[in-house]
């Protein structure tokens, strides 16, 4: 039976984990981002930082040791301090990294990527308690943990990481101090999400309160995922905006037809058949116009700081405007 339970663990450890992620990807509607990017960010959670964090949480528990804590003090100062402080940055290196490449445009690019390295994350620390209550035989127990942990730890990973990558993206283009600001309070208000989490778990066991505490985390989470979910909303909503506004100049200039800015800023718009008769607008045509929409609000912000960027992000929109107008006489 063990052996069956561990078998089980890594189809349950990972294919919800693979699924949650298609659905972000999904979600992001506008501009969705390289499936070979996210899966390198995916497998960072997955493998780099867990790495990272099972080193350094070893480092601090020494740390401590020395002061002799009882063992129940010392395993609550390592969930409810140690895991937060030492996973969520090691899930948001890849974030600052990613945030390099000129596919990271965003907030909502930065939900993303963020999402992803979480559900990496909690990929594999799944799989680590899934296999280690299968090899103990408990059939009930293990399903339980399974249950608990797809739906709601993992989801805590990707939910805390998101975060973080939110706030990188949204200031991404002002300037290196405002991106080490926004990732400081992304890093604080993934590590109070974290510590909510743990810390309540780990008060049932100390308290033993018959189960109120954890129940009581079993609603406050979905309070704080909706919270989030409903942000990530709002910033697909600005990036429409963004896209609307964007376009609407290029109309005006000659170079989109009527009506293009208002259908290629509305998601439902784009995947009905907008165009008129003889005319045939690919996906070749709807990344261009939104990748052009994007760098120009990019180059107007980097612009009004003086950024020497400037001028490869206008030479940049300028190429797409020839790529646009290709696709319009073709």
């Amino acid at each position: 039976m063990p052996l069956i339970l561990i078998a089980l663990s890594a189809a349950f450890a990972t294919i919800p984990m693979f699924t949650f992620l298609a659905v972000v990807w999904w979600m992001d509607r506008y501009e969705r981002e390289p499936v070979w990017l996210l899966l390198l960010t995916f497998a960072w959670g997955a493998l780099g930082a867990i790495a990272t964090a099972l080193d350094g949480s070893a480092t601090m528990m020494d740390s401590v040791g020395v002061l002799s804590p009882p063992l129940w003090m010392a395993d609550a100062i390592g969930a409810v301090f140690i895991a937060p402080l030492v996973e969520e940055p090691a899930k948001a290196v890849v974030l600052l990294i990613v945030a390099l490449t000129p596919h990271f445009d965003n907030a909502t690019d930065g939900f993303v990527y963020g999402a992803a390295a979480g559900l990496g994350f909690g990929m594999t620390e799944n799989f680590m308690y899934f296999s280690s209550v299968a090899a103990e035989g408990h059939v009930g127990m293990w399903a339980g943990t399974v249950v608990v942990r797809t739906l709601y730890s993992a989801v805590m990973h990707a939910t805390a990481s998101s975060v973080v990558g939110a706030c990188i993206g949204a200031v991404k283009f002002r300037g290196v101090a405002w991106v080490a600001l926004a990732t400081t309070i992304g890093l604080a208000i993934a590590m109070a999400i974290h510590m909510a989490w743990n810390g309540l778990l780990t008060l049932e066991g100390i308290a033993n309160a018959g189960g109120l505490l954890a129940l009581s985390n079993f609603f406050l989470f979905p309070l704080e995922f909706l919270v989030i979910f409903s942000v990530f909303q709002g910033c697909l909503w600005l990036e429409s905006r963004m896209i609307r506004r964007e376009l609407a100049e290029e109309v005006a200039s000659g170079l989109l037809p009527d009506g293009h800015a208002k259908v290629l800023s509305s998601y439902w718009r784009r995947i009905a058949r907008w165009w008129t008769e003889g005319e045939v607008f690919t996906s070749a045509y709807i990344h261009a116009t939104t990748t052009l929409a994007l760098r120009k609000s990019q180059h107007r912000q980097l612009n009004a700081r003086g950024s020497r960027l400037a001028p490869g992000y206008q030479r940049q929109v300028d190429a797409l405007r020839e790529e646009v107008a290709g696709y319009l006489r073709s």
